[in-house]
């Protein structure tokens, strides 16, 4: 995994509240007022933690971008 930032969004159109995400990686996620997961910043550190975060959530929900090339880390393309 390269160095760098991602930009990671929750789709607040499919997001159920599990909490998954806040329970696996607080220092990167947190609730909104409605329960829903969100990125605590507009970029993040690019991170193993916060692709397993992606990966596990139970309606991929989450999506992450390469903040510097736009190239799409998760989901990947099919």
């Amino acid at each position: 995994m390269t160095a760098g930032r991602w930009s990671v969004e929750v789709d607040k159109r499919v997001c159920v509240r599990t909490g998954l995400c806040v329970a696996s990686a607080p220092e990167e996620f947190e609730l909104d007022e409605g329960g829903q997961g969100r990125a605590r910043s507009e970029t993040l550190p690019a991170s193993e933690a916060v692709l397993e975060v992606a990966e596990s959530c139970p309606i991929e929900a989450i999506g992450i971008t390469d903040a510097d090339t736009g190239e799409r880390v998760f989901p990947p393309d099919l």
